[in-house]
Order: structure tokens, then sequence, then C-alpha cells
């Protein structure tokens, strides 16, 4: 983007009410989110990323960025079972449903690019609290999936493409599967953003701090992620680790290789635990002291080669293992709270049907007229040559996965292996196409 343009952007978000997510105003600033989200991840791939940084830092945008995403998962949480269970909700295409879904997708992956500069950590202000909240939330759910459904588990055949649903409705069950599958990118955005923050701990407010340590206890949290590990899984003996946003078979030469995940998890508990202010301030009574020793056994010399920082945490688990730290101080402390959240609860309690069935009429059942309208600025939003520059793969064929080379002449949409493949889809793809073109 022109820096003119970025600005532009920056400067139009603005929060915005539960009950208007979904309409005409809330998608305008979508558009904003992602054509920024995809802006900030080129510009950090060419090590671009300052003035993005500076707009965001400078405009004061990063609250509001915040409260977004905490709105959008409030709605996730609270309005979305409702619209699936509403019986008279047949709407013509399920495109805007899927774009609510997956906006808090693009706004966590905008932080978690910006968030690696201190100055953004120091723009959030309170609302850091809120922040670190939201990321406990995620990595709560990242725990519970990998103790109670195994990763492989999750879907790996490919989902609805956007412009299919643009063109047809998907089924309640296929539009919540795909919210489920994001829900774990999601999560594992989180991890990436919870680690940033944790990296800034002395521009932090003196609540947030505890917050983290004491409130959810992070650090016996992230061991329980280092234990079982959710972006890995076994299946059919061969051992499959989650990456750029796929599932891959990992070659038995690089099964000891720490992954990025990995990494991010194991900063973030060297962060927590060796600080001198977190050693001051956290408890470390029979159950911490307990869960925390389980990381020796992970600490090989392999791994600590791949992050020789660990060194540092294995002298301190040793020492842990033979002393009994004295408890933290009980000082009268003035504690801020995170206050989005509630708000926004307090704010719309007893009112999730009647949002649902107001966001039903006004937001989720276009015309005919209006879906091509939508469809022309998702097209201009997500410029070919843009998707191309931020695809980690080679395009794949829609109907049998093969790598493709050819792309549907009209909407220049969907790839094809062949012309036999084309012709197959055809009949799907045409309403598509036809909005599209």
């Amino acid at each position: 983007l022109p820096p003119a343009e970025a600005e532009a952007l920056v400067r139009a978000l603005q929060g915005s009410e539960l009950r208007d997510i979904g309409g005409q105003g809330w998608l305008r600033q979508h558009e904003y989110v992602e054509k920024l989200n995809m802006h900030g991840i080129l510009s950090a791939s060419a090590g671009q990323e300052q003035l993005l940084t500076e707009l965001l830092v400078s405009h004061a945008k990063i609250p509001v960025l915040i409260g977004e995403l905490i709105s959008v998962e409030i709605w996730k949480h609270k309005i979305f079972p409702v619209l699936c269970r509403l019986q008279d909700f047949k709407p013509r295409s399920t495109f805007p449903i899927y774009v609510v879904l997956h906006h808090e997708a693009s706004i966590i992956n905008l932080l978690e690019t910006v968030f690696f500069h201190k100055e953004i950590c120091e723009s959030a202000e309170d609302s850091i609290l809120d922040l670190i909240d939201y990321c406990h939330r995620k990595l709560t759910l990242l725990a519970a999936r990998s103790t109670t459904a195994p990763a492989a588990e999750l879907p790996a055949e490919p989902l609805a493409s956007p412009s299919s649903m643009q063109a047809a409705p998907v089924p309640p069950q296929e539009l919540q599967k795909q919210a489920e599958v994001m829900e774990f990118e999601i999560s594992l955005k989180a991890l990436s953003v919870l680690r940033f923050i944790t990296d800034q701990l002395d521009s932090l407010p003196l609540s947030a701090l505890t917050r983290m340590l004491n409130t959810h206890n992070l650090p016996c949290l992230l061991v329980e992620l280092v234990e079982h590990c959710p972006w890995s899984c076994w299946e059919a003996g061969k051992l499959k680790k989650f990456e750029n946003g796929t599932w891959h078979v990992v070659p038995p030469e690089d099964q000891v290789k720490m992954t990025k995940l990995d990494g991010q998890v194991w900063l973030a508990l060297l962060n927590l635990l060796l600080s001198p202010e977190c050693q001051r301030k956290y408890r470390f009574d029979g159950f911490n002291k307990s869960q925390l020793l389980k990381l020796r056994a992970f600490l090989t010399d392999v791994l600590i080669d791949q992050l020789p920082n660990l060194v540092e945490m294995q002298r301190f688990l040793s020492y842990l293992a033979v002393t009994d730290p004295a408890p933290p101080k009980k000082d009268l402390i003035l504690e801020q709270v995170p206050v989005i959240w509630d708000h926004i609860l307090k704010k719309n309690s007893g009112k999730w049907e009647a949002i649902a069935k107001h966001q039903v009429k006004n937001a989720f059942s276009p015309t005919d007229e209006e879906l091509k309208l939508q469809a022309r600025r998702w097209a201009q939003t997500y410029s070919l040559d843009m998707m191309e520059a931020l695809a980690p793969d080679k395009p794949r064929c829609r109907v049998c996965g093969a790598e493709a080379a050819k792309r549907c002449s009209r909407c220049r949409n969907e790839w094809y292996c062949s012309r036999a493949c084309q012709v197959q889809h055809w009949q799907k793809h045409k309403p598509a196409c036809d909005l599209m073109a």
C-alpha cells in the first residue's frame, strides 16, 4: 500500500457495536483490517513494517483493534450458535457469516505481525489486560483440545472456499466446522502474541504481570502445552506437525527439530520464570513447583542446542528442585482489571436472540444485487497479485488437490490442474463465477 493509503486506512479504524456486526459499516471496517493485515504481512517479510507500526501507535488504534477482537469473539460464542439454531434462517449465501468468523483471524494476525515492537505493546495501555485475558482463553482451549481430542481429528480436507459460499449456502454444521478449524489457528496466533507481550515485561502496567502469573497462572498453562503439544500428533505411525496453516508429515531426521510454535512456548516460559520481578511475584507452592519441574524431562541436549538460552532455564529448575522460594509478600494493592469483555457482556446480556434476529434481517440475508456488489468489493480487496504474494505454496486444484497451473478465465478465482477437473467442477462453480465475473 502507498503510505498515504495506509494512513487513511489506519485513521478510519473504529470500534463497532455487537448489534452492527455484519452490517455495511462493519464490512467496511473489515475491509480496512484485511488490507492492513495483508500489507503488514508483506511489509514484515521485507523488513519494512515500521511505517504501519508508527501509524497504529500515533493514531492510538491498538486498543481499538483489541476491542474489535473481543467483540467478534463474544459474537462467536453468544450469537453464532443462536443463528445456527434459527429455524427460519435460510440465507441465499453464507459468505457474510464466514466474513464475521474470519474477522477475528484477520485481527489476531495483524496483532501478531506488529506486537513484536515494544512501542506497540506500550500503546495498548490498559487494554493489554484484555488482550492477556483473550490469549489465556485461547491457550486454555488449545490445552483442552490436546487432552480431550487429538489434533489429528481436525479436518484435513479442503473446506468450502469463500467464492463458493457467495453463491450457495453452506449448512450450519459446515460453518461450525470452519469456525472450529479457524479457532485452532487463531489460538496458535494468540500464543505468538502472548510471547511478544512477555518480551516487554518492563513496559507493561503493574497489574499485567500479576494477571499473567497469579490470576491465570500462565507458567503452568505453558507447561501443559509443552507436555501435550497440540500442534503435533502421530497418525498411522507418522509424526505430523501443524505449520503455516497446514498439517504435514515430518521426515524422521527432522522429528527432533524445534518448530516455531515450540520456540514461542519456551521463550514465553523463559521470560516469565527467569525475570527477577516475576520470581518475586510468582507463588512457587507445591502444585506450581511440581508442574514446572516437569519441564526438566523435555530439556534435552538436542533442544538446548537449538535454543541455547534454555541452559538458564535448566539451572533455574535444578535450583528450584532443592529449594523452597519465599512466598510473595501480600501487599495491599489496588489492581486494574480488564473491562472490554465485561462491558460488552453487560451491555448485551439477555439480548442475544434479538441481536441474532436483527442481524438475519439486516446483515445476513443479502439480495442478489447486494451479493454481486459485495463480491466485486472483495475481488478488489483480495487482489490476485496480493494473494499470490501471500500464498506460501503453489495453488492447488479445487477438485483433486493436485498442483494447479490453470485458473478460471472469467472470475480468475478458482484453480485447476486440467480442463477435465474444470469441466467437472463447472456446475458447482458457475453461480459463484457469475457473481465474481
